[in-house]
């Protein structure tokens, strides 16, 4: 049987079978609310459950230790839309074209892209030449094809109410935006990123990057267009701190559903920039000198009250028991943001190494999931929405593969099967395979492979590609089998990503 099949297979199984023993064991017979907290490009290495020196975050700690913490869960891209395309359809986003991140913009012709190559200082950011640039209108199309099918979808047919509040990322034309999705309530930006607060606003503070090639057009989105504020999907005026209004506009949605079941994905996109905080936070941080870390950090102070403050309300509003809470980052850390350094994770966002895919997941759910548990197998994303189906007991379409599984089965320490023995990443020349113990990076335009023993080189220091060409010849098969099963990207990449790690180069695309 193909790993493929296998993975449909053993999710078909899961739901049919494993099930009901789960919803009994939960300390109530109401189906469980779903309660689905994203940060956007949060370090593993950013909290101090994983030993950051610079910030304390008791509620995020908390919140690990009383369900389970994946040590080794990873998303499908480094990168923020695809990866929550494939969270929110349980599927690789891959499978559907979504391979890039959405792009506002291209080069307008290939004079301003050789402008912009040979005036414009943007490394380690390196323009691609592109022989066919997308019209306008085929841009704002960019995001979620019609035709996938998402989890409030087919949660809303089990009588779920659902809600976003916060990022979308996955579309901004007419025709992809989260009201077509079956989503309840929407409180939000469409975008990659919108300011937290308006610009020069009194009692906090703005710090701008310089040194970062992408800063200057993160600014400039300000709040218009898809970075805009929007009820459901109408704009609204905000003057608030982004931070505290999705935490508000979500503890009003739990007390408008209390007595129905629902499912809430609250997407902050702390502590993604622009960076702005609260000067009372950035106060609290004396301690570190550099102004770029010292914002950052305190924009992570905030989230980590937030967080506490969001989950006090499930407990007041007596949701807590019934309520599964998942918490995940949709990608590592932003290196070239000069914020964060992703610990001892190599990479960071946009890289295929394990600073850009491994990323902090927990799940609670009282009565289910044993608290102080710990999860060391490989995870997905994916599996959120595979076990969120399960648990659910939702009829999921046939006509599509699901590559996400249900984790419930696997926590009981009774299971030594693993969830996946193959995680894939692909966006268009990068691609990379990861096995319990190996993995493998692959450039096709370099033709470049590196391999790793992950069992002993976390920080991925030591290619052992050259003594091992037969395992990763096996490897790359398999890598290229699933790649031949993809069809081609919906839109192309714009830009390269160059990363140096001694003498050993990466090229991403973006």
């Amino acid at each position: 049987m193909s790993q493929l099949n296998f993975s449909v297979f053993t999710l078909c199984l899961f739901c049919l079978t494993q099930i009901p023993c789960f919803s009994q064991s939960s300390s109530s017979n109401k189906s469980p609310n779903i309660l689905v907290i994203m940060v956007d490009d949060l370090s593993v290495a950013d909290i101090s459950l994983n030993g950051s020196a610079l910030v304390s975050t008791p509620n995020i700690d908390k919140l690990a230790r009383q369900g389970v913490n994946f040590t080794n869960a990873y998303v499908t891209s480094p990168v923020c839309s695809p990866s929550r395309a494939s969270f929110i359809t349980g599927r690789y986003a891959q499978r559907f074209g979504f391979q890039f991140q959405m792009h506002e913009r291209y080069p307008k012709s290939q004079l301003e892209y050789w402008g912009f190559k040979h005036f414009v200082n943007s490394y380690p950011w390196i323009p691609k030449k592109m022989e066919e640039i997308p019209s306008e209108e085929e841009i704002a199309r960019q995001g979620l094809p019609q035709g996938e099918i998402l989890l409030p979808d087919l949660l809303k047919k089990e009588g779920y109410t659902t809600g976003l509040i916060g990022k979308w990322h996955l579309g901004w034309h007419e025709t992809n935006r989260p009201c077509n999705y079956s989503f309840d309530y929407q409180y939000g930006f469409y975008g990659s990123h919108s300011l937290f607060i308006p610009e020069k606003t009194e009692g906090y503070v703005d710090q701008k990057v310089k040194k970062d090639f992408t800063d200057k057009h993160i600014w400039k989105g300000q709040r218009d267009g898809p970075h805009a504020i929007y009820r459901n999907c109408e704009e609204v005026e905000e003057m608030g701190y982004l931070t505290d209004r999705i935490t508000e506009e979500s503890i009003a949605f739990l007390e408008r559903q209390k007595d129905e079941p629902f499912f809430l994905w609250v997407s902050y996109n702390a502590p993604h920039s622009p960076f702005q905080c609260k000067q009372e936070h950035y106060d609290q941080l004396s301690h570190i000198d550099d102004p770029i870390k010292r914002v950052y950090n305190a924009m992570i102070l905030s989230l980590d009250e937030n967080i506490g403050q969001l989950l006090e309300a499930l407990q007041n509003q007596e949701l807590d028991e019934n309520t599964m809470v998942v918490f995940l980052s949709d990608n590592g850390g932003a290196e070239y943001t000069y914020a964060t350094d992703n610990g001892n994770l190599k990479g960071g966002k946009i890289t295929d190494l394990e600073g850009g895919v491994k990323v902090p997941m927990f799940i609670k759910w009282p009565g289910v999931i044993k608290p102080k548990s710990t999860y060391s197998k490989l995870v997905s994303s994916m599996d959120i929405f595979g076990t969120i189906a399960a648990v659910t007991q939702l009829s999921l379409p046939r006509d599509r593969i699901y590559d996400g599984v249900n984790l419930l089965p696997y926590l009981d320490g009774k299971n030594r099967n693993h969830p996946h023995e193959y995680l894939y990443w692909q966006r268009g020349i990068s691609r990379a395979i990861r096995t319990p113990q190996y993995k493998v990076l692959i450039n096709d335009m370099l033709q470049d492979t590196v391999l790793f023993d992950m069992q002993i080189d976390i920080p991925e220091t030591k290619n052992i590609y050259p003594e091992n060409k037969d395992l990763a010849k096996q490897l790359v098969q398999q890598l290229n089998s699933w790649s031949a099963s993809l069809p081609p990207a919906l839109w192309p990449a714009v830009i390269y990503y160059e990363f140096k790690d001694g003498e050993q180069m990466y090229l991403f695309d973006q």
